[in-house]
Parts: C-alpha cells; sequence; structure tokens
C-alpha cells in the first residue's frame, strides 16, 4: 500500500548540477542546481530552475548563458559548498578549489576538475512559481578522457554522478548496471 506524501517536489533521483556563469563583471560563479534535466534531443537543450533571489539569476539574465558541470562523488564536499554560499558575496572557485575554465561556444565558466561540462546558450526562459526555469541549448559537451571505455564511449561508474535525496537531504552515488536501456523491456512486447 502507498503512503500519501501530498503535492511535494518528489522526483527520485535528482541530478546534482554545478551551473557556471560570469556576472557582469566576468567573475565567475557555479551554484547547485537539482532542479533541472535534459528537456529536448533536437535541437539538444537542458533545463534548469532558479530562483530569481540568486546571484545565478542575475548572472543568467544578464549574459544569456550557463554552463552544467557534473560533479562525481570525490567532489561532493565541493560541489555541496556551491550550495551553501552566495556568489554575491562569496568566490566559490577560491573556496572550494575549482578551477573556472572559459567555455569556448558561450560566455559562462565550467569546473575544469568535474568529468562533464556542457555549454549552453539560453534559449528560453519560463517562470514557473517560486523557480524560473532557463532553458539552454546544448552547443558542446566536454568529457575527460579518463572515463570512457576502450570503444571510445563516457562509462557512467568512471564519472560516478552525485544524485540527491531531498526528502532525507543527502547525496548518493548512482551507477550499478541493471540492464539495457531499449533490450530490456522487449521481453515484455513478443
Amino acid at each position: 500500500m502507498k503512503r500519501s506524501f501530498g503535492a511535494r517536489t518528489v522526483a527520485f533521483p535528482l541530478p546534482v548540477f554545478l551551473v557556471g556563469t560570469y556576472d557582469t563583471n566576468n567573475k565567475p560563479d557555479a551554484m547547485v542546481v537539482a532542479w533541472g534535466g535534459i528537456c529536448s534531443s533536437d535541437p539538444p537543450c537542458i533545463a534548469v530552475s532558479v530562483r530569481p533571489s540568486r546571484q545565478t539569476y542575475k548572472n543568467l539574465m544578464a549574459k544569456k548563458a550557463f554552463t552544467v558541470s557534473i560533479p562525481s562523488v570525490d567532489q561532493m564536499s565541493r560541489a555541496d559548498a556551491c550550495g551553501i554560499a552566495s556568489g554575491a558575496d562569496t568566490d566559490k572557485f577560491v573556496r572550494t578549489g575549482f578551477t573556472p575554465v572559459r567555455a569556448e561556444k558561450v560566455d559562462a565558466p565550467y569546473i575544469g576538475e568535474c568529468p562533464v561540462g556542457l555549454e549552453c546558450r539560453v534559449s528560453q526562459i519560463v517562470e514557473i512559481g517560486s523557480h524560473t526555469q532557463f532553458i539552454g541549448e546544448i552547443l558542446d559537451v566536454k568529457i575527460d578522457e579518463k572515463v570512457f571505455d576502450e570503444e571510445g564511449k563516457p562509462v557512467l561508474s568512471k564519472i560516478r554522478p552525485l544524485a540527491f535525496d531531498l526528502i532525507r537531504s543527502e547525496y548518493a552515488a548512482p551507477g550499478i548496471v541493471v540492464g539495457k536501456a531499449f533490450c530490456a523491456g522487449k521481453k515484455h512486447l513478443s
């Protein structure tokens, strides 16, 4: 039997994205975002939702560009620090030791130490209640060569991305392969 939990922002797992932006003085900033995900295949797009009170919101409105860096589990505490402090009064790159790397395709920094970085140009802005959703067209994806297999494909268990459990306020490490997509379900369709 299922128990009602009410109307809440519950989805399992939530991603841990580090959204990189520059302010109007080109100071780099990074913010943890769990409200986000891929939202289009063609063109390739990702959406992130940010409260208007955040420095990242101001940066996004000014520059119309951002990156999404995907931290690994060994970067958990540094990523978490980017969600605790405000970029308005804290240089998160100095405090965490992360390295801001100027993106090639957009006016935003990605985090050099993270295994995956997406460079995005804001294509749409949607106001949704407490948050504003920024839909970014993905112009390039940077993936650290250390996480590739011998076929040249990135491997989830080498990336070791973080996931977020909103209910328990905990980070988790997904990555156990349990089946092959677009194959495992065929037995139910024949």
